[in-house]
């Protein structure tokens, strides 16, 4: 495996703090198969197709309590406790006997990943243990939190990242030990990924993961939100509590690098023609003739000497790629009160040029944006529904670090870290 740069080193005792705990898990034999009982994290799902189609696979899938369909908030919250409730007493999930840590593992073709599942003591972003990089939005915390309150349970691990860099000692060691043994499970989602877990529960190993954390700092990778609403609900729960701690997935990316892909936006209420109207005499535009790939392509050539998004939505299926900002116009729109590489970054220029000044769309209205990971499908729906995709480009994983290291945060949605753990493996129920 390759190692790359140092590791980020804070003093012992006001680092990470990774607690064991008793894993929520499918009982296989209550379940059609793991693998038909797992979704992609509550962000990714694409709906309503994907909804669907994670619903018909397995009357027990996770979706149903991530995502629970009800025709108000309040309903949807509560059918998600009656659901969780009901499998619990039927023994479709269980709790594991004892406290442990979990050792995560996902790999397909090209990628391996290793990681721990803990409870993980929250802790403010003015501390300096886990550094946020991206805004979040109001509204998306209200509903998380609100179906936390209902289940008393995190079902979603967030995926955060750390520089380890040592895999004869530590933390890292001890994942490599692990998998040496049979798994707890193993199953492999349709997506081709093959996913294992295996429980670390000797006290020795326990001790050599937490002695080695106690040293580090981690950037949350995915999940924004998720340890947002969990900062939120500790100050609802008298300390000491089970709401100090919250669910995650913490990955050494000295050892296992993650992907980073971009976010795209669908732009509900902006027919492409406007968009590209509006943007006359402010960026170059030329039209593709090309497959999404080719235009993908091109977006990646153009973004190596500025700003460049690609925007679909027409029904002859071209793509336009939009690029050579107005340098007046990017003087006049963004704010200087930033680092440099804050103010260069497209997802900068994308909120506060385009749809905060040129296109004037309200970046917190769902109405208005949606945020969608799959580029095909961001495509496909502003096609279908008369809207405008705007597809970016990833920003490199050191530019994300940097930044956080420096307490700025990106434009909200600005990364996609992967691959994601998938939802449904194993739960974390405060009661226990």
């Amino acid at each position: 495996m390759n190692y790359a740069g140092p590791a980020e080193e804070i003093p012992a005792r006001s680092g990470l703090e990774l607690t064991p705990f008793r894993g929520l898990r499918y009982d296989p034999d209550r379940v059609g198969s793991l693998a038909a009982v797992t979704s992609p994290p509550y962000d990714v799902v694409v709906r309503p197709d994907g909804l669907l189609h994670l619903e018909s696979a397995d009357p027990h899938n996770i979706v149903r309590l991530i995502l629970p369909q009800a025709s108000t908030p309040t309903g949807r919250d509560e059918q998600a406790a009656d659901t969780l409730r009901r499998w619990l007493a039927d023994g479709v999930l269980a709790a594991d006997a004892e406290p442990g840590l979990y050792v995560y593992e996902q790999a397909d073709g090209s990628i391996l990943q290793r990681g721990l599942i803990g409870a993980l003591r929250l802790s403010e972003p003015s501390a300096g243990v886990v550094l946020p990089h991206e805004d979040v939005i109001p509204h998306v915390i209200a509903d998380r939190a609100a179906l936390m309150r209902a289940t008393g349970t995190n079902m979603e691990p967030l995926l955060l990242t750390y520089r380890g860099g040592c895999a004869s000692a530590g933390a890292t060691a001890v994942v490599e030990r692990t998998t040496e043994r049979a798994p707890l499970l193993a199953t492999t989602t349709e997506d081709g990924f093959r996913h294992r877990l295996w429980a670390v529960t000797d006290p020795a190993d326990l001790a050599e993961i937490q002695s080695d954390l106690a040293r580090h700092q981690a950037l949350i990778a995915d999940g924004h939100h998720r340890w947002a609403t969990y900062l939120r609900l500790r100050t609802e729960h008298p300390s000491p509590s089970p709401w100090d701690y919250g669910l995650v997935l913490l990955v050494d990316t000295a050892r296992y690098p993650l992907r980073v892909r971009a976010i795209h936006r669908l732009l509900h209420q902006l027919p492409l023609r406007d968009a590209l109207t509006a943007l006359d005499g402010l960026f170059r535009v030329r039209r593709l003739d090309v497959p999404l790939s080719e235009a993908l392509e091109a977006l990646a050539d153009a973004t190596t000497t500025g700003n460049a998004f690609v925007l679909a939505g027409s029904s002859d299926g071209a793509f336009h790629l939009v690029d050579r900002p107005d340098p007046d116009l990017l003087a006049r729109t963004i704010p200087a009160d930033r680092p440099p590489a804050w103010r260069t970054l497209d997802a900068t220029v994308l909120h506060a040029t385009l749809l905060g000044h040129v296109w004037r769309i309200p970046e917190d209205s769902p109405a208005h944006v949606a945020y969608i990971h799959d580029t095909a499908a961001t495509v496909e729906k502003a096609e279908r529904d008369g809207g405008t995709a705007v597809l970016m480009h990833p920003v490199r994983e050191e530019v994300v670090r940097d930044l956080a290291r420096q307490g700025v945060t990106m434009p909200r949605k600005s990364t996609s870290f992967g691959p994601k753990p998938a939802s449904g493996l194993v739960l974390r129920a405060l009661e226990f």
